[in-house]
């Protein structure tokens, strides 16, 4: 198993772990770079991420920097299911539209700077993501209850924990069988070092 930290790591914001398997590759939540303009250049590079070869997201909460590049991903190839409590699937769909509304008014302000300056630069600007992008993750969102343990792929087990951060906020409990029988806690020795 391999685990690539692709944000929240030594910062704040971004949350986003890829977990690949012998059998499947998916992430535990996908956040947006918050906190600066050098910071928030991350968010539209998703090479990293690979997104076309995502096969599901599981998202512990709705806040934006655990669940603001789900657009970038839909519109970078990704189409997998995104698991989420109920709560946190209402709410992202909420807070994504919103965060699409306000990437589009940034984009025409800059455009309307540039323009008053007579920058030609003006036409290069874009929003990160459109409220088409937004709209876009919202038939993905696969919702599920606390305490119900599912299977989103073959030797994948997932159960959703209440957390208590806010609405929907769930830690995740994760059973991932690889090339030998799995293992629990109770089962490993204490290791003494002499």
């Amino acid at each position: 198993m391999k685990i690539k930290f692709l944000g929240a790591a030594r910062e704040v914001t971004g949350s986003c772990y890829i977990i690949e398997t012998e059998r499947v590759r998916f992430a535990i939540d996908c956040g947006m770079h918050q906190g600066g303009t050098e910071i928030e250049k991350r968010n539209w590079d998703v090479t990293a991420y690979d997104p076309s070869n995502i096969d599901f997201f599981l998202i512990t909460h709705a806040h934006i920097d655990h669940s603001g590049l789900l657009p970038r991903m839909t519109q970078n190839g990704f189409r997998g299911p995104v698991y989420a409590t109920e709560p946190t699937g209402d709410l992202i769909k909420i807070l994504l539209l919103d965060s699409a509304h306000i990437q589009e008014m940034e984009a025409k302000s800059k455009i309307k700077r540039l323009q008053r300056n007579g920058d030609g630069k003006s036409e290069k600007i874009v929003p990160l993501y459109s409220i088409k992008d937004a709209e876009a993750v919202a038939p993905l969102i696969k919702t599920k209850t606390y305490n119900e343990t599912f299977s989103p792929a073959s030797g994948i087990k997932v159960n959703f924990l209440d957390a208590g951060h806010i609405l929907g906020a769930a830690i995740l409990e994760l059973f991932i069988e690889e090339n030998r029988p799995p293992t629990s806690a109770a089962d490993e020795r204490p290791c003494h070092r002499q």
